[in-house]
Formats: C-alpha cells, sequence, structure tokens
C-alpha cells in the first residue's frame, strides 16, 4: 500500500522531483541550500502557500546538514566570526516563521526575494576565487545583519543564505571557502528555526507524503553537490541557468500579485 502511494507520487509529480534533485546538486556544491529555488518551484504547481515554506525550509535543513558536516570535517568554520552572525538572526527566523501572513502579502515578499536572488546568482562570481580576502567586521554590524537576514527568511521560507553571502563577499568578511561554510551553518540553524516557527502557527500544514519523497531526493542530490559536482561542473554556467528561471518565476509572481 506504501509502495503504491509513493509511486503515485513519484509518477504525478517527477517534473517537481527531477527539479529538486538537480537544485540540490548545485546549491549544495556552493555551500547552499537551495530555499529560493525550491520555493521558485513550489510557487508554480499549485501546492497550496500555507506549505510552500515548511517543504522548502525541511528541504534546505536536508542539504545543508551535509555540507556543515563536510565543512566541520575541512575546519572551514571561524566560530568567533560565525556565532555573532547567527545569535540574533535564530531567534527572529523563529519569529519571522511563526507569523501568520496572507497569500498576497506571502507571494509578493516571495516575488522579490526571488527576483534579488536571481540577479545575485547571475552577477556573483564570488564562488570561484580562490585569493584569501578578509576583513573585520564589528560584532555590532554581525548581529544586526544577522537579525534581519534571520527575520526575513523565516517569513519567507529560506535559510537566509542568498542574502548573507553576497554581503559577506562585497565587505571582504573572509576567505570565499570559510564564507560558502559560514552560510551553510546560517542557513542551517535558521532554517530549523524557521521551521519551528511555522510548526507553532496554528496554520501550519505539509504534505508528508510528497515532502518525504522530495526530502529523499534532496538528500541524494546534496550529497553528490557537496562532494562531486565541483569536480565536473561549472558553477558560473549552471548558477546562470537557474538565475534564468528563478526570475522568470519571480515576474510572474510579481505580475501576478502586484499588476
Amino acid at each position: 500500500m506504501i509502495s503504491t502511494i509513493f509511486f503515485e507520487i513519484i509518477s504525478n509529480n517527477w517534473h517537481i522531483i527531477s527539479l529538486f534533485f538537480l537544485i540540490s546538486i548545485l546549491y549544495s556544491s556552493v555551500g547552499f541550500g537551495g530555499g529560493s529555488s525550491y520555493l521558485a518551484v513550489l510557487a508554480v504547481t499549485g501546492i497550496a502557500y500555507t506549505q510552500i515554506r515548511s517543504t522548502a525550509l525541511l528541504c534546505n535543513i536536508i542539504v545543508v546538514s551535509g555540507n556543515v558536516y563536510v565543512y566541520m570535517k575541512r575546519k572551514e568554520f571561524n566560530w568567533k566570526k560565525v556565532i555573532p552572525l547567527t545569535l540574533f538572526s535564530v531567534p527572529f527566523a523563529f519569529i519571522g516563521g511563526f507569523l501568520k501572513i496572507n497569500q498576497t502579502l506571502f507571494f509578493v515578499l516571495l516575488g522579490f526575494t526571488l527576483l534579488f536572488a536571481a540577479i545575485t546568482m547571475w552577477i556573483s562570481k564570488s564562488i570561484t576565487a580562490s585569493k584569501e580576502n578578509t576583513n573585520q567586521m564589528s560584532t555590532v554590524k554581525n548581529v544586526s545583519y544577522g537579525g534581519v537576514i534571520g527575520f526575513i527568511s523565516g517569513m519567507v521560507g529560506i535559510g537566509g543564505g542568498i542574502f548573507l553571502a553576497p554581503l559577506l563577499h562585497v565587505s571582504k568578511w573572509d576567505s570565499p571557502k570559510k564564507i560558502a561554510a559560514t552560510a551553510s551553518f546560517f542557513i542551517l540553524v535558521n532554517s530549523i528555526a524557521g521551521l519551528v516557527g511555522h510548526y507553532t502557527n496554528p496554520y501550519f500544514s505539509i504534505d508528508w507524503n510528497l515532502t518525504t519523497v522530495l526530502l529523499i531526493t534532496v538528500f541524494i542530490g546534496g550529497q553528490i553537490g557537496s562532494r562531486f559536482s565541483n569536480k565536473f561542473l561549472n558553477p558560473i554556467q549552471l548558477k546562470r541557468a537557474t538565475a534564468i528561471l528563478i526570475a522568470f518565476v519571480s515576474i510572474k509572481i510579481l505580475w501576478k500579485y502586484l499588476v
């Protein structure tokens, strides 16, 4: 009976599952979870908007958990700089996730978030940089940036890496590898906090059958991406292809809810 249910889910949602698999490979290869792209895919599937955030956050958690493990083994974390970033981001991500927002506001926020993500992915080349650039950002700035990004991330249903990583690169916060590691940890803890916030909201809902299949899919893709994809794939070309997809979805969403 269970196998029949999952077979039907796979056959009816193979296109979503395939996209999630590719997204998890791409994003895990650069230290991200893929939340913005998961949201973009789910936003055009007709799935209830109350389920979209939780599904994307769960997939985020699965993918970046593998990333964080790999980065910890490589000792890529500078905890003295990482902890201030996450100190306020976690409680604010919880608050953002707990807040009840109506469908129109959710999709408007989502549309602008996806558009920002698409632009960032298109213009950013920092992920391939090898130069060790470091700079000291004040604790107040670390805490402030983390809190603001965490709150927005919790409301929309992402981990916040798509906002944090460009900011850290521009400010020369640390080397590209350490920024990727930091983004992974930031995404993980904020995705967990945001998900807990969603769960405590009385309007929480999720399709566990489809979500389970997607979680298995992104786990496999995440393991592949975090270990092998940079050896075989061109990150810039893949990022730009993904950016086009996200931009298309964001414009479609904003056109529907603003025009």
